[in-house]
């Protein structure tokens, strides 16, 4: 995937400004998409304790004096893609790193090191861009921190830094800086992210279904919008359906007296809401589609 830059008004060439697309690349779980929204300040890309959360890439873009950084969410990579939706995921993780100016490979060090890893490690080798080792998570109980220091030799630099609580951001993005080239904006002052607010909400929605169903039932489901409009006095309407392969699992996202879709649906309309400052009215359908994996793919 070659990552364009914007149309934009020209630019008065500032030698000293620097820019440029920076992949969090990393296994499924490590903490990308929690680093992303920490980077740029606001929630971007959805996150959930589940692995293959991310399904697209996701652009962040990082406005800063001395430039700026288009940091692009990956999904997570895995060993053995056992179906359309995996398979999907992987390729677009893939496409993501062709074309960029820097590689953070993110790792977990509470997890040893495994052939996920390996692999990651593989496909960024002959990537012609300097990769830079980002230990995540040295706030938790890191078991095999060693290991991955231990790998620091093979990077053009490494870091240790705890996404979720915010550590070492700083040093991480100044860092960062060090090895981008100079450039020219790729996207305008007021824009921070690539993804258009329909999408979002269909994310958003998506991570709700993630937190409020167990085992396979997230990882065979998709939300799109069908509708959205702003109506009377400030409502905004937003008609959605999840859909999902099997009729078993439609059972299971409605649930008993329509209970859980009823929570999916609370749960989405208050964060929206908070986003907004809007009034949502959202209207969720469950309905089986065994089809949808394959449009996932083009």
């Amino acid at each position: 995937m070659k990552h364009e830059a914007l149309d934009m008004k020209p630019h008065t060439h500032d030698p000293n400004f620097k820019s440029g697309f920076v992949v969090l690349a990393g296994r499924s779980n490590v903490g990308k998409s929690t680093l992303l929204n920490a980077l740029i300040g606001t929630k971007l890309s959805i996150t959930t304790p589940k692995p293959q959360t991310t399904r697209f890439p996701i652009h962040g873009v990082l406005h800063d004096p001395r430039g700026q950084i288009v940091f692009v969410d990956t999904p997570g990579i895995f060993e053995h893609p056992h179906d359309p939706i995996t398979a999907a995921v992987n390729a677009r993780a893939r496409d993501a790193l062709q074309g960029v100016d820097l590689i953070l490979h993110v790792v977990d060090p509470t997890r040893e090191i495994g052939t996920e890893e390996r692999r990651i490690q593989t496909l960024i080798k002959n990537v012609p861009a300097p990769k830079i080792l980002v230990i995540n998570k040295i706030d938790e109980r890191t078991s095999f921190i060693e290991d991955f220091r231990a790998l620091a030799p093979e990077y053009a630099a490494s870091i240790e830094i705890a996404a979720l609580r915010h550590k070492n951001l700083k040093g991480l993005v100044e860092l960062v800086f060090e090895y981008l080239p100079e450039g020219v904006p790729h996207y305008p002052e007021f824009q921070i992210t690539n993804i258009a607010n329909k999408l979002w909400f269909e994310e958003l929605i998506r991570e709700k279904v993630f937190l409020q169903t167990h085992a396979e039932v997230p990882y065979s489901t998709t939300v799109e919008i069908e509708e959205m409009e702003e109506r009377e006095n400030g409502l905004l309407y937003i008609r959605a359906k999840i859909l999902t392969t099997q009729e078993r699992h439609k059972k299971m996202l409605i649930g008993a007296g329509a209970r859980r879709i009823k929570e999916i649906g609370q749960a989405a309309r208050r964060e929206l809401e908070g986003v907004t400052g809007k009034k949502i009215f959202l209207e969720l359908e469950v309905m089986v589609d065994p089809h949808w994996p394959q449009r996932l793919a083009t």
